[in-house]
């Protein structure tokens, strides 16, 4: 509790009921919590994560800790830590913490300071950890052995040091797991994007038009929910397979340039950056809403937002008002951040509950198989084991046994093949 960083230690108690309550809807966490428990699989080692600092997180740092790891936790947007929630896991046996809401003078600070412990394994967020490591201080990472990175902007920025032959240390891609995006990016972005709306505006969603910017698995999900609350949905993509396939779905399909005359809501989940900008704003009607589902404040160009603005506001809380020169206002919620978990509590706990045991077995992969020997040749340029760097698929055999844990937390059944079946599917006849 000494060595954290956090903003209060009296708000522990609110932190320690969200704590529970998360728990209490998490039964395959806590299924994996009985079976490795007796093992304690992750003794000796220390492992760093970068993951938001709510509920459902602190669960997941908590169960590291009881399967025997040293945690050092750290959040990694600013404005999604909740004080309360980090005050709470400051208490538990193993565990500092260095995440304070808000603080974004601090932020990179807090991220090195959970560095430098030196960790054998991290658990990364949209690659803020990874970044860190092969810049400046890549002299922590002196006892990695590989981690596990669970966002879309995450993977981005990982495959883009592997296709450039820079990445320094396997890592897991926790994001493509079918277990992770089918669920966490669909279902649970999905309805968790549309809450942070909800909850900060105040507003009805039913006869609005709402623009979505991006069709994957995330932006495909707010898309259904805001359809079945009876808005107007308007797409916007650059891939031309999910821009047909959002048509099939019974989207309108078209250029930014048009949707931006048309939203009453914009939400980017796109991944890139500068997805709307000060060509678009001008077009916008008065009053309409933008919000950012996608990891990092670049979606919505915020910069010129400001620039361009002739005034600027608090309209409500998490709201800011931007008059521009037309006369016209637009309404920015939560600086362009991830809104979600910026203007509410992110996804859904049996979602949660999914994403983070897949993570869990996957750190428990690492330590037991160690992605690469521990020898290293000192220039952080080759490593000598069987594993070289790399973006990781999650091997299989997680993601069937999160599905099988699933299935029987909800009471559900499903066949099996015959010996006949599989002969079938292996030979053809």
């Amino acid at each position: 509790m000494s060595q954290s960083i956090i903003k209060d230690p009296s708000l522990a108690p609110s932190g320690r009921l969200k704590i529970e309550w998360a728990s209490k809807h998490m039964p395959i966490l806590n299924q994996l919590l009985k079976e490795y428990s007796p093992l304690q699989p992750l003794t000796g080692h220390t492992i760093v994560t970068s993951v938001h600092m709510e509920a459902k997180t602190a669960y997941l740092v908590q169960a590291l800790a009881a399967l025997g790891a040293e945690v050092h936790a750290t959040g990694c947007n600013p404005l999604s830590t909740q004080d309360d929630v980090a005050a709470a896991l400051a208490e538990i046996p193993n565990v500092t913490v260095y995440a304070i809401h808000g603080q974004n003078d601090l932020y990179s600070e807090l991220l090195i300071k959970a560095l430098s412990h030196c960790p054998h394994i991290i658990i990364d967020d949209g690659g803020d950890l990874v970044e860190l490591l092969h810049n400046k201080y890549s002299k922590y990472a002196c006892k990695l052995i590989g981690g596990c990175e669970e966002t879309t902007t995450g993977i981005h920025r990982l495959k883009a040091l592997a296709n450039k032959k820079a990445l320094k240390f396997p890592m897991f891609n926790i994001n493509d797991a079918e277990c992770k995006h089918n669920y966490d990016n669909h279902y649970g972005t999905g309805q968790s994007v549309i809450d942070g709306i909800l909850r900060t505006t105040n507003l009805i969603i039913a006869g609005k038009t709402a623009v979505v910017a991006g069709y994957g698995d995330c932006g495909s999900g707010i898309a259904k929910r805001l359809k079945g609350l009876g808005a107007k949905v308007i797409v916007t993509e650059v891939d031309p397979i999910k821009a047909l396939k959002a048509n099939m779905d019974g989207y309108t399909v078209t250029k930014m340039d048009q949707a931006a005359r048309e939203g009453d809501i914009f939400i980017t989940a796109t991944g890139c950056k500068n997805v709307i900008t000060k060509k678009h704003f001008n077009s916008m009607k008065n009053g309409a809403i933008l919000a950012n589902a996608g990891h990092f404040d670049v979606e919505i160009d915020v910069a010129s937002l400001r620039k361009y603005a002739v005034s600027r506001s608090e309209a409500r809380h998490n709201i800011e008002k931007y008059g521009l020169p037309n006369g016209n206002y637009l309404y920015l919620i939560a600086d362009g951040r991830l809104v979600n978990l910026a203007a509410a509590d992110g996804h859904a706990a049996e979602i949660m509950d999914m994403s983070f045991s897949i993570q869990l077995l996957s750190v428990i992969h690492i330590a037991k198989h160690h992605f690469m020997a521990k020898d290293y040749d000192g220039d952080f340029q080759i490593w000598h084991g069987k594993t070289p760097p790399n973006v990781y698929p999650v091997p299989k055999y997680i993601d069937d046994k999160v599905a099988k844990l699933a299935l029987e937390s909800q009471n559900i059944t499903i066949d099996s093949l015959t010996k006949a079946q599989h002969k079938y599917l292996e030979n053809g006849f």
